[in-house]
């Protein structure tokens, strides 16, 4: 196996141990296990375990930040503010659907979960916040939306609830399908915009 395949194959291996036994469980012998290896193949492409979640975390932040810039664009040019706002809620949880494991350990935190990995998830859960008041300062200039919510509390609850979607997406898909979020969310500004 190339070298480049074969790292992607142990960081799949090391989620699939996380998301399995959880943090506590994770170790360069059971990453070998799951990956049907050996430990020194696993040390060829990681010194050590640190450096193996590293990578780990890495490459999931990388991810998950692709998909969140599809949903909240940084320039949203002349959308409709429902549109984009309810269409984003579709393809949010259409990218969680599309990578549960990579949200999982975002939204659905396991006991145990090192500070490597809280640090990325609060550094990006920051990020989006901001990219989301960008959007709600942007949706509040148009005449027919009301001018005076609180922009930092808007993009809270949109986050908020965004995040509680996606959980309640990876625990059970079949009663919170993506399409029954975005009807609420077209039906609840329905209610608020004229």
């Amino acid at each position: 196996m190339p070298p480049a395949q074969r790292r992607e194959q142990l960081i799949d291996a090391a989620l699939q141990v996380i998301l399995d036994q959880g943090y506590s469980g994770v170790s360069i012998e059971a990453v070998a296990r799951e990956a049907g290896v050996t430990r020194p193949v696993v040390y060829d492409h990681f010194p050590n375990l640190g450096r193996l979640l590293h990578a780990l975390s890495e490459r999931e932040e990388r991810i998950s930040l692709e998909q969140l810039e599809e949903v909240v664009p940084d320039e949203p040019a002349d959308k409709d503010p429902v549109e984009l706002l309810a269409g984003g809620v579709r393809r949010f949880l259409e990218a969680v659907a599309s990578r549960p494991a990579t949200w999982r350990i975002i939204l659905l935190p396991l006991e145990g979960t090192p500070a490597i990995v809280r640090e990325y998830v609060e550094t990006n859960r920051a990020r989006t916040q901001e990219r989301i008041a960008k959007l709600v300062r942007w949706a509040l200039e148009r005449p027919e939306l009301p001018d005076d919510l609180d922009v930092e509390l808007t993009a809270r609850a949109i986050r908020v609830l965004g995040e509680d979607a996606g959980s309640t997406l990876l625990t059970d898909p079949a009663r919170y399908p993506p399409e029954r979020y975005e009807q609420l969310v077209r039906e609840v500004l329905a209610l608020v915009l004229p």
